[in-house]
């Protein structure tokens, strides 16, 4: 684990994510898994923040918002989905949170399928 950006963090992460889908199932809101998400990690001591808002700076001035569904330890982007497969415009979306924000990583997290998927993201300009 330790070779990865966060290595031991995002375990956690995922695993909270594999325990949320397991006990809830597919099939529920996003918000759903977001507020399930949030228990386990106030119960687990992760520090954790709900709808963080993200400016878009173009020349010096905000351009646009987004909000991301979770931020981690102030480091790490949780991106929530309830679809049937994370697709490239998920990945997309979320690399942009990255970029906005100069953080490295996010997560996005399918809870729309069957069986739990996720996915993780690295922003390489933030490391150069």
């Amino acid at each position: 684990m330790s070779d990865l950006l966060y290595g031991d963090l995002t375990y956690k992460v995922i695993g909270l994510g594999m325990q949320v889908h397991t006990t809830l199932g597919h099939g529920y809101l996003e918000k759903v898994y977001e507020n399930s998400l949030m228990v386990l990690f106030r119960k687990a001591g992760i520090h954790a923040e709900q709808q963080v808002p993200i400016k878009v700076i173009f020349e010096g001035e905000i351009v646009g918002d987004y909000c991301a569904d979770i931020l981690v330890e102030g480091k790490l982007i949780l991106e929530l989905k309830v679809a049937s497969k994370i697709t490239d415009i998920h990945k997309a979306q979320t690399l942009n949170y990255l970029k906005a924000t100069g953080l490295e990583l996010a997560l996005i997290m399918n809870f729309g399928a069957v069986s739990f998927e996720h996915h993780r993201l690295i922003n390489r300009l933030s490391r150069s």
